[in-house]
């Protein structure tokens, strides 16, 4: 059956059905299918999920066409500019930024949790020295659940926030693990008299043989791309977390499996894919060629890091992060590496070039975090990792949210099939001259 055909008999067949229209807060309003199939024997056929509601949520609002990114209502720049990571985090758990009491009493719960089982720790040990920091993220995240099986009870809401304490306090504790072991160095422990982005800082690159105090710039930098990535709405793996969730699984093991969809380079990957395409262009006096072969459609080549999904306009968080990226780079000096040099030059041409800024491809909160991390001497294979971490508020957020709604089913699409139509089974002696597609 061809798609014009198809396309033709299901306008006949729709045409003069009515549905319910639901209207949110913010953003377009949305047609409830709930009962098509139902009451009608239809799907719909949306790839992508494009063009589909699949949750009512209160946490996040994104309006791609102006740019616009708001977490419980708070743009993205004012809180960027005035609060802190652990503050956001609190906001997208409870809704409500905290009184001072709250936060502080918020504050004492992650730092009583940062310490992961010493036999937990050991796992790292039975990886090998070159293994992906993210595959070992998502072996220990999801072995969480063994040790926590008391997260099943997922109604209850004291093991709600206790899951959710956890999650935050552990995951910088356990990339740190994951770092340490891919260096070969010694484990480091956290230490509670830091605050969160420092205390990460610490574990990452403190040694037994000499004392580290993190560059304040590092610290406040770190904590910025926390706030701009703790979350963005119903993305691909937040949409995991849900769908795994839906199923009643512990939530660890479905945080696990939204770290999973996270280390895929169209999604979390993108900030270290932005770091390997600079590494193939190698040299500044490359870039034009490159440029060039972006703007060709023919060719496979495309500039990591430019443009978005979602946003048809700049990206809100390139805009607050460009500029500290260029106070990391003044600050923590970057003139020993040229990779940053060309990625400057780069974004340059890039935001002067007709093609690009026709085409609204600026620069993305990908390309920018690539560079802060590199600057600040996270290596590439960390860098999604590092987004996991800020990333997990959200995710915990979105669980929370899935689980407390009473609307809340198994998470099931459904499929256009375009298999074969139903056949009987052959024997062996019958498939004779039977044209397959076997390997």
């Amino acid at each position: 059956m061809s798609k014009s055909t198809t396309q033709a008999s299901e306008h006949e067949e729709t045409r003069n059905l009515t549905f319910p229209v639901r209207r949110g807060h913010l953003g377009p309003a949305v047609l409830d299918i709930n009962k098509l199939y139902s009451e009608h024997g239809l799907f719909t056929y949306d790839p992508g999920f494009v063009a589909t509601a699949s949750c009512e949520s209160a946490i996040t609002y994104i309006d791609g066409e102006k740019g616009i990114l708001l977490y419980r209502g708070y743009p993205i720049e004012q809180l960027a500019e005035k609060s802190t990571f652990l503050e956001v985090a609190y906001l997208l758990l409870y809704g409500e930024l905290p009184l001072k009491h709250e936060l502080e009493r918020f504050l004492d719960a992650i730092r009583h949790h940062t310490l992961i089982n010493e036999s937990l720790l050991r796992f790292f040990n039975g990886f090998h020295h070159d293994a992906h920091p993210m595959a070992m993220l998502t072996g220990v995240v999801g072995s969480l659940s063994a040790f926590y099986p008391d997260a099943m009870e997922a109604r209850d809401r004291s093991q709600q926030e206790l899951f959710a304490q956890r999650i935050i306090a552990k995951m910088p504790t356990i990339a740190a693990a994951a770092y340490k072991h891919s260096v070969g160095h010694p484990f480091v422990y956290p230490r509670n008299e830091l605050d969160y982005a420092n205390n990460l800082l610490y574990m990452l690159f403190a040694l037994p043989t000499a004392d580290y105090v993190a560059n304040p710039v590092a610290a406040q930098a770190l904590d910025l791309l926390f706030v701009l990535h703790a979350d963005h709405e119903q993305n691909a793996s937040t949409s995991t977390v849900r769908l795994a969730g839906s199923s009643g699984t512990n939530p660890y093991a479905a945080i696990t499996a939204g770290i999973g969809c996270l280390w895929g380079p169209a999604h979390g990957g993108a900030n270290e894919a932005v770091i390997n395409m600079l590494t193939e262009i190698a040299d500044i006096k490359n870039i034009p060629r490159y440029v060039a072969r972006a703007k060709d459609k023919n060719d496979t080549f495309r500039l990591m890091g430019f443009g978005h999904r979602v946003y048809k306009n700049y990206d809100p968080r390139a805009k607050i992060i460009r500029s500290m990226t260029y106070k990391v780079l003044e600050n923590l000096g970057h003139r020993s590496d040229p990779l940053l040099d060309l990625a400057m030059k780069l974004e340059e041409i890039a935001l002067k070039d007709e093609y690009f800024i026709e085409r609204k491809l600026y620069p993305n909160v990908d390309f920018y975090s690539g560079i802060i991390y590199r600057a600040l001497g996270i290596p590439t294979s960390m860098f999604t990792v590092m987004f996991a971490i800020a990333r997990s508020v959200g995710w915990v957020a979105h669980w929370q949210e899935m689980v407390n709604d009473p609307e809340q089913r198994l998470g099931r699409p459904r499929q256009l099939y375009m298999g074969p139509l139903q056949r009987d089974y052959l024997q062996m002696s019958q498939r004779a001259g039977k044209v397959g597609s076997g390997i």
